[in-house]
């Protein structure tokens, strides 16, 4: 049975000329439809949009789209990635249902994601897909071109924020809701962004049942999209997912299949109808080997909706620490139950007894598990110290200075004379970045979301020289004594010369081309190398007013053609070049001075010929 999607083309009734794009179909093609195979002169591109219809859930899942809901822990991450192969997902037929060509025939994504899971009920999570393969074929359809995704790119970036509502994980039923967001980081043209942002505002369910365990999944996806492609409707949808699977080997394993699906509601002649409501699906299984979680899946379109492939499989691998309930003092009662969690006693009915030792918890007014006698802050819960004077105070970054003390009591940090520094991270110079954090600790710099410069001096060109050393901060450059040439790049390429920012020097009274001078003859070479596009440069030698005219035109001349036999010794084209030697006729600056004879003295690289038709080669820019 062929496959495929029905759309109408821009500007065109559903009831006019058709063509079929799409993913895997149950049942027949809906109505003949008619396909333009030749190329018009006035065809026009099409712009793609994401079309995965696979949302991988969030990292710690024993599913592949649907959510178990573990909630658990105080501080608990995970991380991972899935393989995901799709089959096809965007094809085109003809009126036979012969399949023409596929937009997207092969299509191979990594997503990379991770999950953080706070205080056992919220949970922030973030998935970036990246297409590491994509191939298709490009047609025409109508009078409209259609590019095929040929290339690896980014998808759009997923953000997510979920809080649990109702039950806990394990229980008959969970609640969650939460949200997600689409940053636009994608690409259109190759069939993984959209342009815009999506958001996702989300019911999630969950529970086990004996050795089943379920989930679900209800979202309104807000799609800034409400054009058509291919006459076929984009915009706000619909998504719904479902699963059911069966746990065993202690719940280490869970298979099992899930269904999920869109549809565009913001289309009425789309809304629960075929092409406007993509839906799969896949057949999975999960399986814990400690700590790690390898999964694997396969499945396909259920309808040929954008995006629902012919075949979907899946590999996934995640690190998921397993949850451990707390028990400090290893009594056999969990510190969210102990009242006495850092001395070892026994279960006791009472609440403000239970895992105390009987002689000590009448008195504990606090209950934790210091006597009243001995804690120096009996009315406030806190861990046992050495210190007579903070023994049983709360020290809630457990840091070891109490928090009446703490000038950073949420933060871990170090004692200090200074009471502003006092159980503060260590911050040697004083920037308000944490040394642990401070790739520059010994120098104050600003916060930065890379590491290697997080507490560096800014450095906008990254070139290692900070700004405020930099003489030219926007462009990368070397290091120079001279600060006015400090940061700045050797060879600069305007539209009338190639701009030299060293000096070539010579031995005295000499053509001979000293060795200091050749790195930056050989980034004029590079540059070269770099922009066939200019045909001829002329080679110029100037001179001071010192000494006859005659000679120091002479001596020019001798040094611009030494500076050519340089250059094409090492690769050049001699084609490209000319020597002219000016002597003293052509001054920069004033020559009644040393200064201003020093810069008189040059070699200048005037650009004679541009082939403006012509493009820079994929060349190294000139090295530093």
């Amino acid at each position: 049975m062929k496959t495929a999607s029905t759309v109408s083309p821009a500007g065109q009734r559903p009831s006019t000329a058709r063509a079929s794009l799409g993913g895997r179909a149950l049942g027949a093609l809906s109505a003949a439809l008619l396909l333009a195979l030749s190329a018009p002169a006035s065809a026009q591109s099409q712009t793609g949009f994401a079309i995965n219809r696979f949302e991988p859930a969030e990292r710690g899942s024993q599913f592949f789209v649907n959510d178990t809901l573990d909630f658990r822990g105080d501080f608990r991450p995970a991380a991972g990635a899935t393989l995901d192969y799709g089959y096809k997902p965007l094809v085109v037929y003809d009126t036979a249902g012969n399949e023409r060509s596929a937009l997207v025939r092969h299509q191979v994504f990594t997503h990379v994601g991770g999950a953080l899971v706070l205080g056992d009920r919220v949970r922030f999570g973030l998935n970036l897909p990246v297409a590491v393969y994509q191939d298709g074929e490009s047609t025409i359809v109508n009078g409209d071109r259609f590019k095929a995704a040929d290339k690896a790119a980014i998808g759009d970036l997923r953000l997510a924020a979920d809080v649990r509502v109702l039950g806990e994980y394990g229980d008959a039923f969970t609640l969650a809701g939460g949200v997600r967001a689409w940053l636009p980081t994608g690409q259109r043209s190759q069939f993984t962004g959209d342009g815009s942002t999506r958001l996702a505002p989300q019911v999630m369910a969950a529970g086990d049942l004996g050795a089943i365990t379920y989930a679900a999944r209800l979202a309104l996806v807000y799609r800034a999209r409400d054009d058509a492609y291919a006459g076929s409707p984009l915009g706000s949808e619909l998504l719904g997912a479902a699963g059911a699977g069966l746990k065993a080997l202690d719940g280490k394993l869970v298979i099992g299949p899930e269904v999920f699906a869109t549809s565009v509601f913001t289309d009425a002649s789309s809304f629960l109808k075929t092409r406007g409501t993509p839906a799969e699906w896949l057949f999975g299984a999960h399986y814990d080997v400690g700590d790690v979680r390898i999964g694997g899946g396969v499945g396909g379109g259920l309808t040929r909706g954008y995006g629902a492939p012919q075949l979907r499989a899946l590999l996934s691998l995640e690190y998921v620490p397993a949850y451990e309930r707390p028990d400090r003092d290893k009594d056999g009662v969990y510190d969210d139950e102990d009242a006495c969690p850092d001395v070892a006693g026994v279960r006791d009915p009472d609440p403000k007894k239970n895992g105390c030792p009987a002689a000590i918890a009448p008195a504990d007014a606090d209950g934790d598990g210091i006597t009243d006698a001995e804690d120096a802050c009996p009315a406030e819960p806190g861990p046992r110290t050495n210190d007579p004077r903070t023994n049983g105070c709360p020290d809630r970054d457990r840091d070891g200075v109490v928090d009446r003390l703490d000038a950073c009591p949420d933060v871990p940090g170090v004692q200090d004379a200074d009471p502003r520094k006092n159980g503060c991270p260590p911050d040697r110079d004083g920037d308000g970045i944490a040394d642990a954090e401070d790739a520059c600790p010994d120098v104050p710099g600003v916060r930065d979301a890379d590491p290697t410069k997080n507490g560096c001096p800014p450095d906008r060109d990254g070139d290692g020289i900070a700004d405020a050393e930099d003489a030219c901060p926007d462009v990368p450059g070397p290091r120079d004594p001279d600060p006015k040439k400090n940061g700045c790049p050797l060879v600069v390429v305007t539209e009338k010369e190639i701009r030299i920012n060293q000096e070539v020097k010579f031995k005295f009274d000499s053509a001979v081309i000293l060795p200091e001078s050749d790195a930056i003859l050989d980034a004029v070479k590079q540059v070269l190398v770099a922009h066939p596009e200019i045909k001829k440069v002329r080679v110029e030698g100037h001179t001071d007013n010192v000494g006859k005219a005659a000679y120091n035109k002479a001596l020019s001349q001798k040094r611009a053609a030494a500076v050519v036999k340089w250059l094409t010794d090492k690769g050049v084209d001699k084609k490209r070049l000319v020597s002219q030697g000016y002597g003293q006729e052509q001054p920069l600056d004033s020559n009644e001075t040393d200064q201003g004879r020093a810069n008189n003295r040059r070699v200048a690289f005037t650009i004679l010929e541009r082939d403006a038709a012509a493009k820079p080669a994929e060349a190294p820019a000139p090295k530093p």
